[in-house]
C-alpha cells in the first residue's frame, strides 16, 4: 500500500499562528511521526481498509489482528466483495478473533453502502454514525484518518491518556465526563493534523501511558500530564465497577455418526450465525443429557467424558464439560433442518466458522472422527 503520510516535524509557531492548538498536542504528533510502530493500516488512507482494522482493533490486541487484517483485504479486498459475500465465509475468516457481531455488522453496513450510498462510502463523522457497527469511536478513527475531519478518536487508550493529561477523577464511563473528554480532544486537534493526533493519543495509550506503571519516564509531554505532577497517574483513569460476568454450566455434546458429527449453525444473538456442537445449559449429568435427547426421538449411547474447557465473554462465563455419545443411527433430515444442524465431516469441521468458545471440543471432534 502506498505510504500517504508526511511525517516531517511540525513547526509549532507556525501552526499555532493558524489553528492555535496546546503546545502538547504539537509535541506529541512530532514524537508520533518519530517513534510510531509500523502497522499495515497506518500505509494507507483508503477508508474502507482503515474501517475494517478499526473493527478489528476493537478489544483486540494488535499482533492477533495483522493476520486477519491482511487475510480478509485479500479475500474481500473492497466493499462490494465484502456485500456480496457469503456471510459464513466472513465468518469463517473471522474465525478465532470473537466478538463475531463485528464481523456481521460489517457486512451488513457494507451492503447499505450498495444499495443506499452507490457502493461509495460515507466520508464525515456524521453520516458514519449512521452505519451498522460504527459507534463514535470508530466514526472519528475513519472520518479524521482517511479524509482529514478534525473530530476525536476516543477509545479506551485515549480516555486514559486524557484522564491522566488533565486530571479527570471521575469515572469515565460516565455520559457527562466522555462529553467533557470530548470537547477537550476538540479544541487539541491541530486542524491541519487530525489523524496524526489522533493516531499519536492511541499509540500513546498503547506503547508509553499503558493501564498499570506507566512509562512515564519515556513520555513525550510528561511536563504538560496533571496526573504526572500530582503522581496518581497509575491511578487513573476511574472506571464505574462492573458487575461480573455470569457463569453457566454448559454440556457440549459431541454427536457422532460413523465418520461424522452433528453441529448447529446458532440462531441466538451469541455467537449467532456460527457453528457449535450440541450444547445443553445447566444440565450436565449424561443419565440426563440421554433422557433428554431421547424425548427429542434421539437416541444417543453416552460414550465419554472428554474433560473441561472455559471461555469468557463480555457478560457471561461458560464453564463446559464436553461429552461424547454416540448415535444409534443418522438423524432425521427434518430434526436437523429444524435446529439448523448438519453432519459434519473433519473437512466441513475445517471450513465451517467454529468459534474460539468450541476450540477444545473440535479437537476432541477431530480425534474421533480419526479413529
Amino acid at each position: 500500500m502506498k505510504n500517504d503520510y508526511n511525517y516531517g516535524t511540525i513547526d509549532s509557531e507556525k501552526v499555532m499562528d493558524l489553528v492555535s492548538p496546546p503546545v502538547w498536542s504539537l509535541d506529541l504528533i512530532n514524537w508520533y511521526r518519530r517513534c510510531k510502530r509500523d502497522l499495515p493500516w497506518r500505509r494507507t488512507k483508503d477508508p474502507y481498509a482503515i474501517w475494517v482494522s478499526e473493527i478489528m482493533l476493537q478489544q483486540t490486541r494488535v499482533e492477533a489482528v495483522k493476520g486477519y487484517y491482511s487475510r480478509f483485504l485479500e479475500r474481500f479486498p473492497n466493499i462490494e466483495a465484502l456485500a456480496t459475500a457469503n456471510e459464513a465465509e466472513v465468518l469463517k475468516l473471522w474465525e478465532g478473533l470473537g466478538y463475531y457481531s463485528r464481523a456481521r455488522n460489517l457486512q451488513k453496513a457494507a451492503k447499505l453502502i450498495e444499495d443506499e450510498y452507490e457502493g461509495a462510502m460515507p466520508v464525515n463523522y456524521d453520516e458514519l454514525l449512521h452505519l451498522p457497527g460504527i459507534g463514535d469511536y470508530t466514526a472519528g478513527a475513519i472520518a479524521s484518518i482517511a479524509h482529514g475531519e478534525a473530530v476525536p478518536a476516543i477509545d479506551g487508550n485515549v480516555k486514559r491518556v486524557t484522564a491522566r493529561i488533565f486530571g479527570i477523577r471521575e469515572s469515565v464511563d460516565r455520559p457527562d465526563i466522555i462529553k467533557q473528554i470530548r470537547k477537550l480532544l476538540q479544541n487539541a486537534i491541530p486542524q491541519d493534523h487530525p489523524a496524526d493526533f489522533n493516531q499519536a493519543m492511541m499509540e500513546l495509550g498503547a506503547t508509553v501511558c499503558v493501564p498499570r506503571m506507566p512509562k512515564c519516564d519515556l513520555c513525550p509531554i510528561q511536563s504538560f500530564c496533571d496526573g504526572y505532577t500530582q503522581g496518581d497517574a497509575d491511578s487513573l483513569p476511574i472506571h464505574e465497577k462492573k458487575a461480573p460476568g455470569k457463569t453457566v454450566d454448559m454440556a457440549v455434546i459431541l454427536l457422532t455418526w460413523e465418520n461424522q458429527v452433528c453441529v448447529f449453525k446458532r440462531q441466538e444473538r451469541l455467537l449467532h450465525g456460527m457453528y457449535v456442537f450440541s450444547l445443553l445449559e445447566d444440565e450436565t449429568d449424561p443419565q440426563q443429557i440421554a433422557s433428554m435427547y431421547k424425548q427429542d426421538g434421539i437416541y444417543a449411547e453416552y460414550k465419554a467424558d472428554l474433560g473441561n474447557a472455559t471461555h469468557v465473554f463480555t457478560h457471561r462465563i461458560w464453564k463446559m464439560k464436553i461429552f461424547h455419545f454416540a448415535l444409534q443411527s443418522m438423524p432425521d433430515q427434518q430434526w436437523l433442518n429444524k435446529r439448523q444442524g448438519v453432519m459434519a465431516t473433519t473437512e466441513m469441521l475445517e471450513s465451517l466458522p467454529i468459534p474460539a468458545a468450541m476450540k477444545a471440543a473440535r479437537k476432541e471432534a477431530m480425534k474421533l472422527m480419526a479413529e
